[in-house]
C-alpha cells in the first residue's frame, strides 16, 4: 500500500529532530531544576510581580497538572504551571513562569503574531482532524480536488508552526528582558533560564520541519497517484 513507500522516510528527519530537542528540554530543565534562584523568590510570585510591573493586572495564576504544561491561554487571560513550576524558587521554574507571563504581555500589547495565531486555531484544530480522511479518500476515489483540500487542510498545520515561531522567541526573550530589568535573576542565573527556553524554542522549530516534510510527502503521494 501507499503509506509503506520510500517517502515514509522523509517523515524520519522530523521524528529525530523532534525527540532530540524534546530531550534536550528535559535535560535542561532537570538540571537548572536543581539549581535555585538567590533571591528564593517562587516562580508564581515572580510572574504576579513581573505582570503588576508591567501594567497587566488582570491575568489569573493557576496550577495545572502535568509535568512542563505551563501555558497562558489568551481566551480566558490565564497563565497555568505546571507541578515542577508552581512554588518553586528555581531558575529553571522562574525562568518557565516569565516564559508565560511574555504571552501574557504580547496579549496585552496587541502583539500581531500572537493575535494571528490564536485567530487561526479553531481552523488549524478542524484542518489538522480532517486532512488524512479526506486525503485517504481523494485517493480511493482518484479525486484530484479532494485530494489538494486534504493537502490544503494539512498545510494550515504548517502556517500555525510557523506562525508560532516569533510568538515562542518574542515571549522568551521578554521573559529574559523583564527577569533582568526586575533583578529577579543575576546574570549568571539568567544564563541558566536562557539555555532553558533555548531548549524549548527547538521543539517548535522541529514542529515547523516535521510539518514541512510531512507536507512535502502528501504531495510527492499525490503526485506519483497521478502518474
Amino acid at each position: 500500500m501507499f503509506y509503506f513507500d520510500w517517502t515514509m522516510l522523509l517523515a524520519l528527519p522530523g521524528l529525530i529532530l523532534g525527540l532530540w530537542a524534546q530531550m534536550r528540554v528535559k535535560s535542561s530543565f532537570a538540571q537548572y531544576s536543581r539549581v535555585y534562584s538567590r533571591r528564593g523568590v517562587r516562580a508564581e510570585d515572580v510572574s504576579a510581580d513581573l505582570l503588576h510591573r508591567s501594567g497587566n493586572q488582570n491575568v489569573t495564576i493557576t496550577g495545572v497538572s502535568g509535568s512542563l504544561t505551563d501555558h497562558y491561554d489568551p481566551s480566558t487571560n490565564t497563565l497555568r504551571l505546571s507541578q515542577d513550576v508552581l512554588g518553586n524558587t528555581s531558575i529553571a521554574a522562574i525562568g518557565v513562569a516569565a516564559h508565560e507571563c511574555g504571552h501574557a504581555m504580547q496579549q496585552h500589547d496587541g502583539y500581531a503574531p500572537l493575535k494571528l495565531r490564536t485567530a487561526i486555531v479553531p481552523v488549524v484544530n478542524i484542518g489538522s482532524s480532517l486532512y488524512f480522511p479526506i486525503f485517504m479518500a481523494g485517493l480511493l476515489f482518484s479525486w484530484e480536488p479532494l485530494v489538494n483540500v486534504g493537502i490544503l487542510c494539512f498545510a494550515l498545520s504548517l502556517v500555525f508552526s510557523l506562525v508560532t515561531l516569533p510568538v515562542e522567541f518574542d515571549a522568551s526573550k521578554r521573559a529574559i528582558a523583564m527577569l533582568r530589568n526586575g533583578g529577579y535573576l543575576a546574570e549568571d542565573e539568567l544564563d541558566g533560564a536562557r539555555k532553558v527556553l533555548n531548549a524549548a524554542a527547538m521543539t517548535y522549530v522541529a514542529a515547523v520541519v516535521s510539518s514541512l516534510l510531512q507536507l512535502l510527502r502528501l504531495i510527492l503521494i499525490a503526485r506519483s497517484r497521478d502518474d
